[in-house]
């Protein structure tokens, strides 16, 4: 199977809201898909991290994702793992399912450690648009049952990061 990049990063992010000037990470997922040079099977490399937001997650959010306030006590701080997503992410395509929503938390994340962040970015949720027009949805569930993709932990950053790489 041949990249149309030499890697790409698929990347999901749990949060305590909707805004990322003022909410915060609670997880973090990199499926980081890298080409083989002699052309064989792309390397697969997953990894993923709860993060302590340092606030309260809110009731509704913890009913959506799972992740409760216990779960993150303890989590490694966003500081703790800004280098590890840079490495992680560091010359590939930054891939997420409405990427304006992961990304900015990303970069917003970072311009509160006063360090910028920047990446090449594709929207799978403009992908589905572009190569499925006439269909009624591009939301991530849409794109799973239209494609009856095996996606395992749903509103979990590692299993949606998953269902990015599988379609």
């Amino acid at each position: 199977m041949r990249l149309f990049a030499p890697a790409l990063a698929f990347v999901d992010l749990e949060t305590t809201g909707m805004d990322a000037a003022s909410g915060a990470i609670t997880e973090v997922a990199i499926v980081r898909v890298a080409a083989d040079p002699n052309g064989g099977a792309p390397v697969v490399d997953a990894w993923s991290t709860l993060v302590d937001p340092g606030r309260p997650i809110p009731a509704a959010i913890q009913g959506l994702t799972g992740i409760t306030d216990a779960m993150v006590k303890g989590a490694p701080s966003f500081a703790a793992i800004a280098a590890e997503i840079e490495r992680r992410t560091a010359g590939a395509v930054f891939v997420a399912h409405n990427a304006r929503f992961d990304y900015g938390f990303l970069k917003h994340a970072f311009a509160r450690l006063g360090r910028t962040y920047s990446a090449r970015v594709l929207c799978t949720v403009k992908l589905s648009r572009r190569l499925f027009p006439d269909a009624a949805s591009h939301s991530l569930d849409a794109v799973i049952e239209r494609h009856g993709l095996a996606v395992t932990g749903r509103h979990r950053a590692l299993g949606d990061a998953h269902a990015l790489w599988s379609f």
